[in-house]
């Protein structure tokens, strides 16, 4: 804790030497590193703006980032994009650099941090609805929209994580995911716990297992798809991986099948943390207690509603739906963002009659345990009928061969769409298609069953490393079955 506060003060009085102070907008690019934490912890002690950008997007998302936000200082890592960050110059006049690592371009902000002492961190006024941090959509819908994060949601989050989610003591975490985006929400409370912090650049199996056993990792936070890769990997059986007490996973669903697995394998040590980022991380848990390896339609919920959030499940009209009748999921209280910076129109429909529409379709049960049965703009209408992928890729997902699965739907002439599975096998094993789809018509009927099952390499991902099923489509748009 004294290390990283010293740190941030040394940052904190470098970045105010190069004019950075409330308000100030301060782009980052860079992979995870502890200087991407410094410069976050010091434009939160300054009141600045933080602005990150995904180090796996193109140049066209990150300059219409840092002009959209009006970036005035860039801080970028001089070993990955120093040509990146010459570009967007070029085309942004005016914009100032600070490099992470030796540069041709700017000054290394280590460099820079050196020529400081550190000093007493003292906390800025802020108000509640002061923006913090301007986040980016991935841009798979368009091109990327701004969400302002404020200060209210910050603290909510955080009282959330704090009080509510499952933390060991102390805990010892692996950060491993951007840290341009959740993997960021992991840093203040293992601070505020008295915790330590290993940061990784990125994810790869073994690095994450061989950390794990080294360092005697006992807690750190998962997408799915990361999930997978472990358990899927050829040497998984050789780490030991016994210290790790949670993890936590979110971001997209997951195949229960496949989490079975991974208690059985590892142990039961999951929780699942359910938002989006117009109400972070923190909507929804499923405690660890509450992952009934026996039940896979438990382990198909996103859990119970945290007390910081008012959740009703609504018909189209704007109605509450009863139990077991699915219904999108739609949100209350301080969790909630403000609005779309700049979006009039799309904030006046996502918060329409007062409410959150998360754009997620869930079924309660009588515990009140929600389930996720898909997006509303992935449902799929075939024959008249509405179909909910994630259903039949749950199903599909149980056999024992399927490493992951996204269902689509693909136009069709007289059908409208026609169900669609993408699937992977597990490596050195083989899935047979009619059996996949036999399983889909026992459970589910013959409506539901893929016209096609196509078989993959790999699921496309989105920046975040969720399925990109518009790139899917995008692939078979022109291959409807007959």
């Amino acid at each position: 804790m004294r290390e990283v506060r010293e740190e941030t003060s040394r940052f904190v009085q470098a970045l105010a030497a190069q004019g950075v102070g409330k308000g100030t907008r301060v782009g980052l690019v860079s992979p995870n590193c502890p200087e991407v934490l410094h410069v976050g912890h010091a434009c939160q002690i300054l009141a600045a703006v933080q602005v990150p950008m995904h180090p796996l997007g193109g140049l066209a998302d990150h300059l219409h980032v840092v002009r959209d936000a009006g970036v005035e200082l860039l801080v970028f890592d001089a070993g990955r994009f120093e040509d990146r960050a010459r570009d967007i110059a070029r085309a942004v006049p005016g914009l100032r650099l600070l490099a992470i690592g030796r540069s041709t371009l700017a000054e290394d902000i280590g460099r820079l941090t050196a020529r400081f002492a550190p000093q007493p961190l003292v906390a800025p006024v802020v108000a509640p609805g002061d923006v913090m941090r301007l986040g980016y959509s991935g841009g798979t819908t368009g091109r990327p929209k701004a969400l302002a994060s404020i200060q209210r949601v910050g603290i909510a989050v955080l009282q959330v994580m704090m009080s509510e989610w499952e933390w060991p003591e102390p805990p010892r975490v692996l950060s491993c995911a951007p840290l341009s985006h959740a993997g960021s929400a992991m840093i203040l409370p293992t601070l505020l716990k008295g915790g330590e912090l290993l940061v990784l650049p990125g994810f790869e199996p073994v690095a994450v297992m061989r950390a794990i056993q080294d360092y005697r990792i006992n807690c750190m936070m998962l997408v799915p798809t990361m999930i997978y890769a472990l358990l899927d990997h050829p040497r998984f059986g050789e780490f030991d991986l016994s210290s790790l007490e949670t993890v936590f996973y979110g971001a997209s669903a997951i195949s229960p099948a496949r989490l079975r697995e991974a208690i059985a394998r590892i142990g039961p040590v999951f929780m699942q943390f359910y938002g989006q980022s117009e109400a972070p991380m923190a909507l929804t848990m499923l405690r660890k207690r509450d992952h009934d390896a026996a039940d896979l339609q438990r382990l198909a919920s996103c859990g119970r509603p945290t007390p910081w959030a008012h959740i009703q499940l609504q018909d189209g009209a704007g109605r509450p739906v009863p139990d077991g009748e699915p219904g999108e999921i739609c949100v209350r209280g301080p969790l909630v963002m403000d609005g779309y910076r700049g979006e009039p129109e799309l904030t006046a429909e996502a918060l329409r009659g007062g409410w959150l529409h998360t754009g997620d379709v869930a079924v309660r049960d009588a515990q009140g345990f929600l389930r996720i049965v898909d997006r509303t703009r992935d449902m799929i209408v075939s024959g008249g009928f509405n179909i909910y992928p994630r259903e039949i890729e749950d199903v599909i997902g149980e056999h024992p061969a399927v490493a992951q699965v996204a269902v689509i739907g693909v136009p069709h002439a007289k059908w409208g769409e026609a169900v669609t599975a993408c699937v992977v096998p597990k490596p050195g094993m083989a899935v047979d298609a009619a059996a996949l789809i036999a399983a889909v018509v026992a459970r589910k009927g013959s409506y539901q069953a893929p016209k096609a099952v196509e078989f993959l390499d790999r699921i496309p991902q989105t920046a975040v490393g969720k399925p990109d099923k518009q790139a899917l489509r995008a692939r078979y748009a022109g291959t409807s079955p007959a």
